[in-house]
């Protein structure tokens, strides 16, 4: 097994990752050089490593602006600017950050996003709040290792008194005392963590909650590998890896080049529908506690997002939908879109801030076994 690379070197060998990802060509030998280069420099500002990666990995002239754009994302946490072009305005698109490409195209058109409802996109990149409950998530965080949803696996460990006898134990400490078994071993069935999928709506009528569920995801990534996170809006975007980061302002920076569709329309149920119809992505559902965060409020017909919730139940553990609207114990459902769904989700919770999100997703489970 390869040894892993020393921490001061991650941050280059992942500028280098980042820049193939975006249609670089650089070979094993260049990021070798550059890291040599970096090394022999013994650089005192952010621009001598600048200069050392134009001398080493030398872009073309005309993508310089890409590449200079590229480097600032890497080590600065700064968001790249939107590409251009046109999207299909009758066939909702799905974007996966992990099929390459700096980020979705933006659209020409501004319009104002609100508090209703709309089938129009609008598409743009978008800056992050400062943190205002960071204490809540610093907790989430410590706690979640331990509290999150967890499932038998099908691995056997020794037990502690209860569960499968453990023949093989037994006979083992039968050889090693002579015959006598002081007391019998028994197998129990591993405990993992089970997997969670992170739905998070971005249309304009959750403007308001889309910075701190955001902020949520990330402090969710940072404390389970076995976390899937999409958003959903006029489009379907996979942002798991840009959630990676251990930088919070960079992972948030990168997550904004990608999602296109910030605070534009709402087609809950086409995104819906285009995240099962990719396997890849429904299968990230099966067995997982799947997590909305959304006010539910569907533009026009819902039948396609009923369906697909149906769906959706079949292949999950559980659901949790978290609404902004339902900050009061006496909350019911008003929209016809979110009544049409309560018989297939198993709770809905109060996703007004942070700390509510936080406190929903931890106690979930023991809600459940209460």
């Amino acid at each position: 097994m390869n040894d892993p690379l020393p921490r001061p070197l991650l941050p280059f060998v992942e500028f280098a990752t980042l820049l193939r990802m975006n249609g670089f060509a650089v070979a094993p030998e260049q990021t070798q050089t550059f890291v040599a280069a970096v090394g022999l420099l013994g650089p005192r500002s952010m621009e001598e490593i600048h200069r050392a990666a134009l001398a080493t990995i030398g872009p073309s002239p005309d993508r310089r602006d890409e590449f200079d754009a590229l480097f600032r994302l890497a080590f600065l946490g700064q968001s790249l600017p939107a590409a251009t072009g046109e999207p299909d305005e009758d066939e909702l698109e799905a974007y996966d950050d992990r099929d390459g490409g700096m980020e979705p195209p933006e659209t020409d058109e501004a319009e104002e996003s609100g508090g209703t409802p709309t089938g129009a996109e609008r598409l743009f990149n978008r800056r992050f709040a400062e943190l205002s409950e960071a204490e809540a998530l610093r907790r989430f965080r410590r706690r979640a290792p331990s509290e999150l949803p967890r499932r038998r696996s099908r691995r056997l460990v020794a037990g502690k008194g209860r569960g499968r006898l453990d023949m093989r134990g037994a006979l083992r400490e039968a050889v090693a005392r002579d015959g006598e078994v002081v007391h019998l071993p028994t197998l129990d069935r591993r405990q993992r963590r089970r997997r969670i999928l992170l739905l998070i709506d971005v249309s304009g009528s959750m403007k308001d909650n889309t910075d701190t569920y955001l902020r949520f995801a990330h402090a969710l990534a940072q404390a389970t590998d076995r976390l899937e996170v999409f958003t959903l809006g006029t489009r379907l975007t996979r942002i798991t890896r840009a959630l990676r980061r251990r930088s919070r302002d960079q992972a948030l920076g990168l997550a904004s080049t990608l999602v296109a569709d910030w605070d534009g329309g709402t087609r809950l149920g086409d995104a819906l529908q285009a995240f099962l119809a990719v396997p890849r992505f429904s299968g990230f559902s099966r067995g997982a506690l799947v997590v909305v965060l959304s006010d539910g409020l569907e533009r026009g017909d819902h039948t396609a997002m009923t369906d697909a919730m149906q769906r959706l139940a079949r292949l999950a553990w559980r659901i949790l939908w978290l609404s902004p609207l339902a900050g009061g114990a006496a909350y019911t459902a008003e929209t016809g879109a979110l009544r049409s769904v309560l018989p297939f989700i198993d709770r809905l919770g109060d996703g007004t801030s942070a700390r509510s999100v936080c406190a929903e997703v931890l106690g979930f489970e023991r809600r459940l076994s209460a």
